[in-house]
């Protein structure tokens, strides 16, 4: 029988329970004091936006921010709330008095047949029929098979359920759940979609002008804001029940408390009251937190292993015991003894050691199998949450585009006349705007070149002191100093290029808004990727590779280039990460704890200006108090460049993934208190996946493969110039230890005891004495050979370093072909939503149609027969019969 027939019967009519939670108003409506005041006046129609504009009591000039009650402004409100009132919205107008200006609130409901109407539109996907199938984050699964009591679990209540969906029909609409019921069908996120669709098409000027939208009014100051409104306040009630919490009372109550610091997060009540967008946020910041947790007891490990190996590390204790006596460090120092630097070659252990070439292996492949194992649960999220073929139509231009470009034409797609700016003078304004930053990049390497003067300088400065402990100290203070001057540096160019990054994007005059912020994003990331990797760049790959030798020192302005010092350049290459890294993250920290409350204090002390008025204020007044929501740029930006640090060179400090845990679980709650009850509540907005970030990503994890190989393979020891004799006394152990590059991973500058029996005298003219040469051979005969072995083993990093790179590399590539992007289940859930979807919205199905009592369940596969498949069945077999030439295999 053939099988292309069974398709005839929909599953939509298929019996099913139908789930009055599906954007219930009763359910997500707040608890407690004002909760039912997010209504008009009469009490039963909501409010879905607000409109919100200030007017001076004063003829005196207004201050920033209070939007002008000049002519103008108010021939343009009133014309743009005429044409709302012309496509079908309820508004209505409240006002609030202070002692020196007016604020007025446009309250906007908007009735079902435009939200019916703009929902077909815009391809706003409706409810067919409610999954069963439960789902699990990938720690759950693996606790549960491990038989471990998952401490993270919580049981969060009014779970939204999900749904198989389609694109919403208007003729269809009995094919949807819960239809019947015109005030809940569409979710309050859906209806502010809808109302923010609707104000930012509406025209109140001239369209050739570009004079359409709200976005351009606020940008002109016509209105001071736009924003739907919160579900009351996030204060849980005395008394009351889980189940009777609004939506964002559950989010604070289960999410944004410090008590939930180590649960889950709720990620589909974060998308049934943010949006999809900053859903994805979260997610992506969760998951990223929990893959933190196997590299930071890696990296716990190596640095354990560090402290084990200083108390059993043979060179370490015949340093310790050592009475060399080492030349002066410069012209004005003073002999020193080699067992001096003891306590310096010890710590240095604790971040180079044995442990640091597995470690820094094992990071590469925990970067590539993150990002394919994200791939992978962002296709679960967003198929669960109806967006992972979302496709935005055709984008509409921004209102700082239309409102300065210098021409219009046509639109191919919708064949409107539109604001339009020729492409030849957007690619110049492109190319200006790379030489301005490439002019700042060269801004960063000259405060880099400053910083590494002022380090060398204090070292000279602190060897005059005369002081013994303060003159042994001298290098690690310098040093110490440079990096927190550097952190000052670094904070200080992020903040003036974000500022510069606006102002050329802007005038580079970018269409729409998705190409915008690529590109400003885009600007933002190569400027900041230079800003704080510089330095580490610096330490690991270029310091003390250029110092000279004795008797010919090579000099930058006069002063002597610097040499890294006794126990090797990566305990300053660990030092500079702890103090970039985590000084960052404790100044972004505190910024984002302290910065919205003193908004948030200032805002109110505005709002308190009521000249005595004791009413208690309305729930569009309180959250006009509330900061504007600034986007997710920074928090995007702060996670990537963290990503980098712990990725790139995490192979000189095994820590940083601890701290990054540390930090990442600090700013889950942080971004999540600002969001339930700092900020204006944002528009939801739909995307499939994190944009352009994980493209940053991937581009990040290919060089931390190619630095965490390269770092403790032989890099640096490529990099290095062999130094001809004759050779410094203070320098020969270190040459003899580059000659043995195997006895330490990072071959940094770690003295030895030396197999040369040297002098400590020394000649004018740097030469050393004819006796300290080896019984055989003359000096350039030892030179020839240093020279060969050098090159020797020049050969053999080089081989190492590709080997490697090639085996990460390969092997991220088989963890791709192994980890499928889309998962097997949800491959079988898109295939069959687009099935319901197909049935719900085919032209010829009746909404009655149901299966017939006589299909049969065979195998698990369900058999669905029809009595027109039966009666054809029944001729084909008379047929057969009566015409034994014909197969009759069926």
């Amino acid at each position: 029988m053939s099988r292309s027939r069974e398709d005839h019967t929909t599953l939509v009519a298929m019996p099913t329970k139908e789930d009055h939670r599906y954007g219930s108003m009763e359910l997500q409506d707040p608890v407690g004091p004002g909760g039912e005041a997010n209504m008009f006046q009469d009490g039963v129609t909501h409010v879905d936006f607000v409109l919100v504009w200030e007017e001076s009591l004063s003829g005196q000039k207004e201050e920033r921010g209070v939007s002008s009650s000049s002519p103008a402004h108010s021939m343009k409100r009133e014309e743009f709330l005429s044409r709302l009132r012309d496509a079908g919205l309820l508004l209505e107008q409240r006002e609030r008095l202070y002692l020196k200006r007016k604020v007025c609130y446009v309250l906007l409901n908007a009735p079902w047949t435009v939200l019916c109407y703009y929902a077909e539109e815009l391809s706003l996907r409706a409810p067919l029929q409610v999954v069963q199938t439960p789902t699990y984050s990938w720690s759950e699964k693996v606790l549960e098979r491990l038989s471990i009591p998952n401490l993270m679990s919580q049981r969060v209540p009014n779970a939204p359920p999900d749904y198989y969906t389609c694109p919403f029909r208007t003729s269809k609409l009995d094919r949807f759940l819960d239809s019947g019921n015109k005030e809940t069908f569409f979710k309050k996120t859906q209806r502010h979609q809808l109302l923010y669709e609707i104000l930012a098409r509406t025209p109140y000027g001239d369209v050739t002008r570009g004079e359409v939208g709200v976005d351009r009014l606020l940008s002109e100051e016509v209105f001071s804001a736009a924003y739907p409104l919160h579900e009351g306040s996030y204060e849980v009630p005395r008394g009351v029940t889980s189940d009777r919490l609004s939506v964002r009372q559950v989010l604070f109550q289960y999410w944004a408390r410090w008590g939930s610091w180590y649960r889950y997060q709720p990620l589909d009540h974060i998308r049934d009251y943010f949006g999809e967008k900053v859903a994805l946020y979260f997610a992506w910041l969760g998951f990223y937190t929990g893959w933190l947790v196997p590299a930071a007891v890696m990296g716990t490990v190596v640095f354990l292993f560090g402290f084990w190996l200083v108390t059993t590390d043979l060179p370490a204790k015949e340093l310790c015991h050592s009475d060399i006596i080492m030349c002066p460090l410069c012209n004005i120092c003073s002999h020193w003894n080699l067992s001096s630097i003891c306590l310096t070659f010890k710590a240095g252990l604790l971040f180079d050691n044995g442990g640091t070439v597995f470690f820094s292996v094992f990071m590469a492949l925990w970067s590539v199998t993150f990002l394919e194992f994200w791939k992978r649960s962002c296709s679960c999220l967003t198929h669960r949450w109806n967006c992972s073929q979302y496709q935005e139509m055709e984008e509409r231009p921004r209102p700082e585009f239309t409102a300065m470009a210098p021409m219009t034409t046509r639109n191919p797609v919708t064949g409107a006349e539109e604001p339009y700016f020729p492409e030849t003078q957007r690619l110049r304004r492109i190319l200006t705007g790379g030489t301005v930053i490439v002019v700042m990049v060269f801004m960063v390497l000259m405060f880099l070149i400053a910083i590494i003067l002022y380090r060398t300088i204090v070292s000279i400065v602190i060897y005059r002191a005369q002081k013994s402990f303060v003159v042994l100290s001298a290098s690690r203070i310098a040093s110490l100093t440079g990096s927190l001057l550097n952190l000052l540096v670094i904070m200080t160019l992020s903040r003036i290029y974000i500022s510069l990054a606006y102002i050329l994007t802007r005038w580079e005059m970018h269409r729409t808004q998705s190409k915008y912020e690529d590109m400003f994003i885009l600007k933002v990331f190569i400027f900041q990727f230079v800003n704080f990797y510089s330095s580490p760049v610096y330490i690991t790959f270029f310091k003390g590779r250029f110092i000279g030798y004795p008797g010919n020192y090579n000099e930058l302005f006069g002063i002597r280039n610097e040499d890294c010092g006794p126990g090797g350049c990566l305990i300053e290459l660990a030092q500079e990460l702890l103090v970039i890294m985590v000084g960052k993250q404790l100044i972004n920290n505190i910024q984002e704890f302290l910065s919205p409350k003193l908004k948030g204090w200032w805002q109110a002390r505005k709002g308190e200006e009521g000249g005595g008025q004791k009413e208690p204020p309305l729930p569009w007044e309180t959250d006009y108090q509330l900061l504007v929501c600034e986007g997710l740029f920074s928090e995007y930006l702060e996670m990537v460049l963290q990503f980098g640090f712990i990725t790139i060179f995490v192979a000189a400090c095994p820590l940083a993934p601890l701290f990054a845990l540390f930090n990442n679980w600090l700013e889950v709650r942080l971004d999540a208190h600002k969001f339930v009850c700092e900020y204006r509540r944002p528009v939801a907005e739909r995307v499939p996946d994190i944009g352009i970030w994980f493209t940053i990503l991937e581009l990040i994890s290919h060089l931390a493969v190619l630095s965490n190989v390269g770092l403790p393979a032989g890099l640096q020891l490529l990099l290095r110039t062999p130094a001809p004799l004759p050779l410094d006394p203070r320098r020969q152990p270190r040459r003899l230890r580059q000659l043995h590059p195997l006895l330490r991973p990072s071959q940094r500058h770690q003295p030895i005891k030396p197999r040369l029996q040297v002098s400590r005298l020394q000649r004018s003219d740097g030469e050393l004495p004819a006796r300290v040469l080896p019984a055989v051979g003359s000096e350039a005969g030892l030179r020839h050979h240093l020279r060969s072995k050098f090159t020797f083993i020049h050969h053999q990093a080089w081989r190492h370093v590709i080997k490697e790179q090639h085996v990460v590399f390969l092997s991220g590539h088989v963890i791709d072909l192994m980890v499928p992007d889309v998962p097997e289940e949800v491959e079988t859930k898109i295939k069959r939503e687009f099935y319901m979807a197909k049935e719900a919205l085919a032209e010829h199905q009746s909404a009655d149609r149901t299966l017939i009592p006589g299909q049969m369940e065979l195998g698990g596969v369900r058999q669905r027969v029809t009595d027109a498949v039966l009666q054809g069945t029944l001729v084909n077999l008379l047929q057969s019969y009566s015409d034994p030439s014909q197969d009759t295999s069926t």
